[in-house]
């Protein structure tokens, strides 16, 4: 495994650990998360579990040599 697979890697796993924390702090389940984006559970599971969806690695390409990473952060509610 490379190292850029390495940070991918993380990268990803920051994401999903996110999502799973706002959606404990907004009581949503991943059924109803599921609903709400037209996914079917065990999809929306997988997604969490990092068996699928993760970030390109075209895309990480990208963002190693701007010197990006991907985060998610709560938006500022307007």
């Amino acid at each position: 495994m490379s190292m850029g697979d390495i940070e991918m890697l993380g990268m990803n796993e920051q994401v999903r650990r996110t999502v799973r924390e706002r959606m404990k702090q907004q009581g949503i389940t991943q059924t109803e998360l599921g609903e709400l984006v037209g996914m079917a559970q065990p999809n929306v599971q997988r997604l969490l579990a990092g068996r699928v969806g993760a970030v390109p690695e075209s895309w990480q390409k990208v963002l190693d040599v701007l010197g990006l990473e991907l985060i998610a952060v709560p938006r500022k509610e307007g």
